[in-house]
């Protein structure tokens, strides 16, 4: 079957014509035209499909001449008041309802994202923030917004600030907070870390150790790119020794797991609960904490459910962890 052709439209010097090639143009100036087009094919009418859409006559018979022009197709064929698609025109309202139904889909489902009752909260946090505090959080937050939703993400530090860049997350709980121009960071709590080792370890009978007491102890840490690997190395400098490390993993508890088996020590955050086969150790010097604090995108406009629940975090500073 032949469909009659039109010339297609390019930019021209004085700009009558626009390059329908090119995809920003084809966005601006197409797009708009094809709810036109589906209500005209629906009613078969310029009049009647003008007055159903609230648009003058003449700018939806413009519109529709357009769409025409710039794909090169004739999709109607004029019959006085009334029209009729073509084959090229049914073949093209097939896909022209289906991408309408697709971009109704999106808008409500933004919409009901940003409602500020049962809106949508994309939210990431350390894997070590996963056992209690962020229930908790989410918890406590949902007495007050009962329907709010939550997408959560948990992942390591670096991971998550890229999800943030990316506009996969509008909020994270990090550590160490960072300090980038395209970020926002603000410190809610500090965590203490402390020497893990195994039960029968020379110094597990102690409560208190110096960090440099382990300079010579094989330790297990996360992999490099981890803020806790990072804060580890940070602190063994500062004790004056380089870590021996056995392994690097993912995962804390994976960590406490190994020490336990009697693979090496390392420095951890309070475990949620408390293992058997180690001792853990209060690290009086250096100082031996963690800072924790939420990150969001600079300049990044919140929905009224992010906007509240990072007011509830900032809320929640100094009062973040179990101390």
């Amino acid at each position: 079957m032949v469909h009659q052709q039109r010339s297609r439209g390019r930019l021209s010097p004085s700009g009558d014509t626009e390059d329908m090639t090119d995809p920003a143009v084809m966005s601006r100036v197409l797009a708009p035209r094809l709810a036109y087009f589906a209500g005209v094919a629906r009613t078969e009418h310029v009049t009647r499909a003008a007055q159903e859409m609230q648009v003058p006559q003449s700018t939806l018979s413009r519109a529709m001449v357009r769409l025409e022009q710039d794909l090169g197709v004739d999709l109607f064929a004029r019959h006085g008041r009334t029209v009729s698609l073509t084959p090229a025109g049914r073949t093209f309202l097939v896909s022209v309802e289906r991408a309408l139904g697709e971009i109704g889909r999106a808008a409500e489902e933004v919409r009901a994202d940003a409602d500020p009752a049962t809106g949508k909260v994309a939210f990431g946090f350390l894997h070590t923030m996963g056992a209690e505090t962020v229930p908790g959080l989410i918890h406590a937050f949902r007495a007050d917004h009962p329907r709010v939703r939550f997408s959560l993400v948990q992942n390591y530090g670096e991971a998550m600030l890229e999800r943030l860049r990316a506009g996969e997350l509008d909020l994270c709980l990090t550590s160490p907070v960072p300090d980038a121009p395209d970020l926002v960071g603000r410190r809610l709590d500090e965590q203490r870390l402390r020497l893990v080792v195994p039960a029968d370890h020379r110094l597990a009978a102690r409560r208190r150790v110096r960090l440099a007491e382990a300079a010579e102890e094989t330790f297990v840490t996360l992999e490099p790119g981890y803020g806790l690997r990072r804060i580890t190395d940070d602190l063994c400098q500062e004790a004056g020794f380089r870590p021996r490390i056995a392994f690097e993993g993912e995962e804390a508890e994976t960590l406490r797991g190994l020490v336990a088996a009697g693979l090496g020590v390392a420095l951890l955050p309070p475990p949620a609960v408390a293992r058997p086969g180690v001792a853990e150790l209060t690290v009086t010097a250096p100082r031996a904490v963690r800072e924790i604090g939420v990150a969001w995108l600079d300049g990044h406009p919140d929905t009224p459910p992010v906007a509240a629940f990072k007011k509830f975090l900032l809320s929640r500073r100094g009062a973040l962890l179990p101390h």
